[in-house]
């Protein structure tokens, strides 16, 4: 069965960076996503910890993205404000979607 997989890659980031975070996050959306790549979302936490979640189709299409030249686009981005960031791969094993707001 091909199961939706959800990357987390969170990371510390410095107070003093988290403006040039957002708006990279922001420029990654404007340039074309991988194919697979379903919804990504970032979110920001208590003591500067910042995440990005990405839900991809399945996981030959994370070992697509992951296999291109460029280097996968969350980490690199957590890098480029001088961030150490951590990745972790869950796959979806339950889903529901509420269709109240």
């Amino acid at each position: 069965m091909n199961r939706r997989i959800l990357t987390v890659v969170s990371a510390t980031v410095d107070t003093n960076r988290e403006a040039e975070l957002v708006d990279g996050f922001r420029n990654l959306l404007v340039d074309s996503v991988p194919d697979g790549l379903l919804h990504t979302q970032l979110l920001k936490g208590a003591n500067g910890i910042w995440q990005i979640q990405t839900l991809w189709r399945d996981r030959a299409a994370l070992e697509k993205m992951r296999a291109a030249s460029e280097p996968p686009a969350a980490p690199r981005l957590f890098r480029s404000v001088g961030a150490d960031p951590m990745l972790q791969i869950f796959e979806l094993m339950v889903e529901h979607v509420s269709t109240h707001e």
